[in-house]
C-alpha cells in the first residue's frame, strides 16, 4: 500500500457557482474532492489536508513559500511516498515551479486541478485527481521534482505552461515535451529532466521583483517607475534572443548600479536568449550594461527564480552564475 497526502489549496477543481450563480467561487474541502472521483486508484491510502481554498489567481509568493514548506514537512514522513497538490490552472505552472526550486525531497509532488468546475457534470476534476495520486505513488517519479498532471499527461514544471484557457487539456511543455503519460492506470516515464533540481533553502521569496513585458517602441520609463516605487529586481519579456527598445541599456546599467539585478528573458516561446546583436539595446548591449540572460527560462520562471534568490539571500554574483549555469 502507497500512502500520498493530498494538499487542497481551491482552483476551478474545488469551485461551482455560488447561491445566486454570478460567479464560480472556490470552497470545496479537499474530502469532497476525494470523494467525487470516480474510481479510486487501488493500492493507494490517500490523507488529506485542507491548506487554503482560493482561486489560483488570488494566491501570493508568501502563500506557496509556505506550501512549499508544508509539502517538505509532509514529505519528511518516511511513510509518505508522495504528496498531489490540488490547484487552480492559471498560476499553477508558477506553484510547481517553485516547489521544483524549493522542495527538498525527491519524493514526487504532483500538482493537478480541472478546466471545467465541479458543478459541470463533465467536470475533469475527478480524473485528473485520480491519476495524479497514481503519478504521486510511482517510484518512477523519485528525484524528478515538481511536475503537473493534466489530461493524463505528466508535465515537468520548469518548461510547463499552461496554453489555453479553456481547452482540458491546456497544459504544454512547449519546445520540450512531455516526460510521460498516466494511461488506464498505469504510469509511464519517458524521459526525466536532464538538468539538476535547485533546492534552494530560502527563507522567503521576494515578492518585489517586477515583470515587464515589451512591445514594439516600448519605453523604458516603467523600469524607472518600478525602481522607484521599491522593485528589488526586474525582468523583461524581451524580443528574441533578448532585445530591446531605445533606451532600455541606459536604465539597466542605472539600476543595476543601484544594486537591482535585471532579467532579460525572451518572449518567444522557444529556445534560448543570446548576446548577439548591439547597437542601443541589443542583447550585447544589455549584458554589457549589467543585464542578465536567462537561458530558456521564460520570463514569468525567471521572475520567480530572481525572487526566489533574492530571498535566499543572494547577491549579483551569485544571481548571474546561477542563471548563466541554469
Amino acid at each position: 500500500m502507497k500512502n500520498v497526502t493530498l494538499l487542497a489549496t481551491g482552483g476551478t477543481i474545488a469551485s461551482a457557482k455560488n447561491a445566486n450563480a454570478s460567479a464560480v467561487t472556490a470552497g470545496i474541502s479537499g474530502e469532497d474532492l476525494l470523494a467525487s472521483l470516480h474510481e479510486a486508484p487501488e493500492g493507494i491510502s490517500v490523507r488529506v489536508e485542507n491548506f487554503e481554498a482560493a482561486g489560483s489567481y488570488a494566491l501570493d509568493l508568501e502563500t506557496i513559500h509556505r506550501l512549499c514548506a508544508r509539502i517538505d514537512v509532509v514529505l519528511a514522513d518516511p511513510a509518505v511516498d508522495g504528496v498531489v497538490v490540488t490547484h487552480g490552472t492559471d498560476t499553477m505552472e508558477e506553484s510547481a515551479f517553485l516547489a521544483w526550486c524549493l522542495v527538498a525531497s525527491d519524493k514526487p509532488v504532483v500538482f493537478t486541478g480541472a478546466q471545467r468546475h465541479a458543478g459541470q457534470t463533465d467536470t475533469d476534476g475527478p480524473r485528473n485527481i485520480a491519476d495524479a495520486l497514481r503519478v504521486a505513488a510511482s517510484p518512477a517519479l523519485h528525484g524528478v521534482g515538481a511536475v503537473i498532471l493534466f489530461e493524463g499527461d505528466i508535465h515537468g514544471a520548469r518548461y510547463v505552461t499552461k496554453a489555453h484557457t479553456a481547452r482540458v487539456d491546456t497544459f504544454r511543455s512547449v519546445g520540450q515535451g512531455k516526460l510521460g503519460e498516466v494511461d488506464m492506470g498505469r504510469v509511464y516515464l519517458y524521459q526525466k529532466p536532464a538538468q539538476p533540481r535547485p533546492a534552494i533553502s530560502a527563507s522567503r521569496i521576494d515578492p518585489d521583483v517586477e515583470l515587464i513585458a515589451l512591445g514594439l517602441g516600448s519605453s523604458p520609463r516603467v523600469m524607472k517607475v518600478a525602481a522607484a516605487q521599491g522593485a528589488s529586481g526586474i525582468v523583461l519579456s524581451a524580443f528574441g534572443r533578448g532585445n530591446a527598445p531605445k533606451g532600455f541599456a541606459s536604465e539597466v546599467k542605472t539600476l543595476v548600479a543601484q544594486g537591482i539585478p535585471v532579467i532579460v528573458a525572451s518572449r518567444c516561446h522557444e529556445g534560448r536568449t543570446h548576446a548577439i546583436y548591439g547597437n542601443d539595446s541589443g542583447g550585447v548591449t544589455l549584458v554589457d550594461a549589467g543585464a542578465c540572460l536567462a537561458g530558456d527560462l521564460s520570463a514569468i520562471k525567471a521572475r520567480l527564480l530572481l525572487a526566489v534568490l533574492l530571498g535566499a539571500g543572494c547577491g549579483m554574483d551569485e544571481i548571474a552564475h546561477y542563471f548563466s549555469y541554469h
